[in-house]
């Protein structure tokens, strides 16, 4: 797979980041990728990206990565992290401005979000269809909000506002029409940045989750600028909407106190901890609460300040009456009668109390001139309201189901009321025997409503595979396929000349892999390469055996990215054994293995004569020294060769065992140890290993060990001894001039079989060039040395090009990136370049030569004799040649000048 994940944040946002990781040189981005993995840089409770993921990842595939770990705000304060880590002072303060315009679009997003979802959600509200919505809130109210939440002339600041009172007289209308309002720039638009609405009603359904993932919940991919809320609490506003729902824990008063955002707890002890402002201590608090519930808000709560919300005054009555009648003179006698009844006059302060009264009214008066409500409280009143809807009702049921049905609606109405639930599920309405005729009369009423969920059908599209190659596979979601059409997909396997298959990040159930598996394993499937990364569940990676054990065309096979566990992993491993099992190539990155269960896998490679190679990094070996083998392995079977154990955790306490493994595989000619603490010591156990005469490594990889002068002792005196190694990777290890001298020691040896050196970043001077050039004069095996990044300067590359000019250095590419040159170091490369046969490959990057020292090389680079092919140069100093470089071409001359020495480009890639 190209990408581990799909962009979910703003594509201009992505742009600009993409252009920054763009604008990194490898060395930098390599830099930013460890970065990643660095647990003083990452943010508190986030997952850490898998190294078998990260590794490899150009820049695209970079930002994938970044965007499926972290939502977008801390993305970006990630990378800030890292660029200030990295010292690249301009990209931080460009990050920063551009975080500055990001804050300013999320918040008008979000309100364009939170006024759609108001919006939305004031058009779902079932008004009855004559009811009257009498006013809007008015600027006079404004002005009243505005003075609850901002500051008095005494500069005290409430910061927490109750509005109460009884059901029905608006207080969630207000809320809902300050979010409204906020949204759309009318109020409180400079005091805060963001307001939560939340639903007591709502939230009591969800199931346990943190107080960032409660924020997050109407976030595109549920990706919450948490850091900036974080940043900033005193410009947040939550609206909590009926507290008298809130389900109140019993252990009140024993509760700890918590701050942590990312905590997992109930969503009633979130918003407990939010009302006791543990969380958000300087956030502003909208509550509301029906009458009654204050006192128990009061042990919550620090300084609450009270307003009661009366709902419609005598004039709003009178209006109300006035408009639903039409006839003045009619609605004052109702108004004066409803006035006499103290009980019914005051619940007409609730707005659709007050219709339910006119709409019974209106009814009874169609049948009788006179008015007369026997109803004397709100209760009685719905119970009447609701009876007379249900006498205009044309049902054709016998004497006795109407009865039935009435206690039925009642009894569901009631087991509601006791649990505090009003959703209903189909099989509530099929326990009380309630009848479609009495349901579609509910809805028609808007009694009962419909709670319609969104389904998603995924349309599974059959690829036509039989001329490819090769294919990239991936199935998301909870896809329910049906049978015979995922047998069409898995046939094309077996009859094309699919070669590769890339199933990673996808989704599928047993059954569905079992059968995958099965077709692959056909004689007829030519199926080489399969990777699996990141596929869920990982359960089904177990009917891979049917595969292993049935097809030997299958040689390479990639489970990186899996936490594969103890069962998968042994089933898998046991395959290993079989005589059927053709694996050669063996990925099992970042897959949360464990030395005890690698232990088990090594025991299963003593009795395999296939697998060549097997990565293991990115996976936690380093109790290696307590679980590790009492006793080498018989491995005489074994045929690995190449063995990847870079960022296992590997130090000093397991250097002993892990030469204790490597001895006995005889057979290994590759290892790569590279980013573990073996520091010094660890480097000692391991040139035990070297200094053996049946020892067979060729290549080592030991960047960023924590390696010192002490190892460079510990290689030059293995490497005095040992004649199979070829290839030594020594980069980001502090080994300084002392080190490299040491080293010279042996590697200036005629005899000494080392051709390809890396010591880049290793803090090599010029006066370390001045040993190094002595090893390129006696010892004609090393073809390949890079010293970039080390303070060489041009001092240094005289001392090279000293030696570079004789005709006994056989030196065909040498890496002087970002090496601090300057035009000066320009005359000695260019004499070399008129007079050395063997150099080909010269990496000048990251150095300002300026145009007069390019000017130099150019007169020496375009002559006839010069034999270099590829020349590493600052696209700005290319630029000054490119039009002769191109005209030189054209007549036959393999000359090219790149801009770009790419890490993972096979012909640039030096090490394995």
């Amino acid at each position: 797979m190209s990408s581990s994940a799909n962009l979910v944040v703003d594509d201009c946002s992505c742009d600009k980041l993409l252009s920054h990781l763009r604008g990194l040189d490898q060395h930098q981005l390599e830099e930013f990728k460890l970065g990643l993995q660095s647990p003083q840089l990452l943010p508190e409770n986030f997952q850490q990206i898998p190294w078998a993921n990260l590794k490899a990842a150009d820049p695209t595939n970079l930002l994938c990565l970044l965007s499926e770990y972290f939502p977008e705000r801390q993305m970006w304060e990630m990378t800030l992290r890292i660029f200030e880590n990295m010292n690249l002072t301009s990209l931080c303060q460009e990050v920063r401005a551009e975080m500055d315009v990001l804050c300013l679009v999320h918040r008008k997003k979000y309100r364009e979000r939170m006024k759609a979802k108001v919006l939305v959600m004031w058009d779902n509200i079932p008004w009855p269809e004559d009811h009257i919505y009498l006013r809007d809130v008015t600027e006079k109210e404004h002005e009243a909000l505005r003075s609850l939440v901002c500051p008095n002339r005494t500069g005290a600041q409430p910061q927490t506002i109750v509005l109460e009172g009884m059901p029905g007289v608006g207080k969630t209308t207000l809320v809902v029409k300050v979010m409204l309002h906020w949204a759309e720039g009318l109020l409180f638009h400079h005091r805060f940045s963001y307001v939560f609405y939340i639903s007591c009603h709502q939230v009591r359904e969800m199931r346990d989750t943190t107080f960032a993932g409660l924020l997050s919940q109407d976030w595109p991919n549920s990706q919450a600028p948490i850091e900036e809320f974080m940043s900033h609490p005193e410009r947040l506003l939550f609206i909590i909407d009926g507290f008298e729902e809130m389900t109140m824990p019993s252990n009140l008063a024993d509760s700890l106190p918590c701050i942590d955002w990312y905590q997992q707890l109930p969503v009633a002890r979130i918003l407990l901890y939010l009302l006791k402002k543990e969380l958000v201590p300087m956030a502003t608090l909208l509550i509301t609460t029906r009458d009654g519930r204050s006192e128990n808000l009061k042990k919550l709560l620090l300084n609450p300040r009270f307003v009661l919300i009366s709902g419609f005054t005598k004039g709003d009555q009178k209006e109300y009456f006035f408009r639903y009648f039409g006839d003045q003179d009619k609605a004052r006698k109702i108004l004066h009668w409803i006035r006499n009844n103290k009980t019914l006059f005051h619940s007409c302060s609730a707005p659709l109390v007050c219709w339910i009264v006119c709409s019974c009214l209106k009814r009874q008066m169609t049948r009788y001139p006179h008015f007369q409500l026997s109803a004397q409280t709100t209760t009685s009143l719905y119970a009447y309201f609701f009876s007379s809807s249900f006498a205009t009702a044309d049902f054709n049921w016998s004497g006795q189901s109407w009865p039935e049905q009435w206690r039925a609606l009642c009894s569901l109405a009631a087991n509601g009321m006791w649990s505090s639930n009003f959703i209903f599920a189909k099989e509530d309405i099929e326990h009380w025997h309630l009848q479609a005729p009495l349901i579609d009369f509910l809805f028609r009423l808007n009694i009962l409503q419909k709670c319609l969920y969104e389904t998603h059908e995924e349309n599974f599209v059959k690829q036509i595979l039989d001329y490819l190659p090769e294919a990239d596979l991936d199935i998301f979601g909870d896809l329910q396929l049906q049978v015979q059409q995922w047998e069409d997909i898995c046939s094309v396997f077996h009859n094309g000349n699919l070669s590769e298959l890339d199933l990673s990040n996808s989704k599928l159930n047993a059954a569905s892999m079992k059968k995958l598996c099965y077709e692959l394993r056909n004689p007829r499937c030519k199926l080489q390469k399969l990777t699996c990364k990141l596929v869920t569940p990982v359960r089904v990676l177990k009917e891979l055996v049917l595969l292993l054990y049935g097809n030997s065309r299958l040689t390479h096979l990639n489970l990186s990215s899996n936490n594969l566990g103890i069962t998968v992993s042994m089933m898998i491993f046991r395959t290993l054994r079989h005589s059927a099992c053709n694996l050669k190539y063996l990925w099992l990155e970042s897959c949360g293995l464990t030395s005890l269960v690698c232990r088990c896998l090594f025991l299963e490679l003593s009795k395999n004569s296939s697998l060549h190679f097997l990565s293991l990094g990115d996976n936690d070996l380093s109790d290696i020294q307590e679980k590790g083998p009492q006793k080498p392995f018989d491995m005489s079977k074994c045929a690995l060769k190449e063995l990847c154990l870079e960022k296992c955790n590997l130090s000093v306490a397991s250097s002993e065992r892990l030469a204790l493994l490597l001895t006995s595989t005889e057979r290994t000619t590759r290892l790569c140890l590279g980013f573990n603490q073996l520091q010094d010591d660890g480097v000692r156990w391991l040139c035990t290993l070297l200094s053996q005469p049946e020892c067979a490594l060729e290549r080592l990889v030991l960047w960023f060990c924590q390696l010192g002068v002490p190892s460079c002792r510990y290689l030059s005196d293995a490497l005095r001894q040992n004649k199979s190694l070829t290839h030594l990777n020594l980069r980001k290890n502090h080994l300084g001039d002392e080190g490299i001298s040491l080293l010279c020691g042996a590697l200036s040896r005629p005899d000494c079989s080392l051709q390809n050196l890396d010591l880049s970043e290793c803090f090599v001077t010029a006066e370390g060039c001045g040993g190094l050039a002595d090893v390129l004069k006696h010892n004609q095996n090393v073809k390949v040395l890079d010293i970039g990044r080390n303070h060489v300067q041009d001092d240094g590359v005289r001392r090279l090009c000293e030696v570079l000019h004789g005709s006994q250095c056989t030196l065909n590419t040498l890496g002087l990136e970002k090496c601090d040159l300057t035009s000066a170091c320009c005359r000695h490369l260019a004499s070399v370049f008129r007079s050395n046969k063997s150099l080909l490959n010269l990496n000048l990057l990251g150095n300002d030569l300026g145009s007069d020292g390019v000017n130099k090389l150019w007169k020496s680079l375009k002559k006839s004799n010069c034999k270099l092919r590829k020349l590493g140069l600052e696209k700005d100093l290319y630029n000054i040649v490119k039009e002769e470089l191109e005209d030189l071409q054209e007549k036959g001359s393999y000359l090219r000048i790149v801009c770009k020495w790419d890490f993972y480009d096979l012909e640039d890639k030096w090490w394995w």
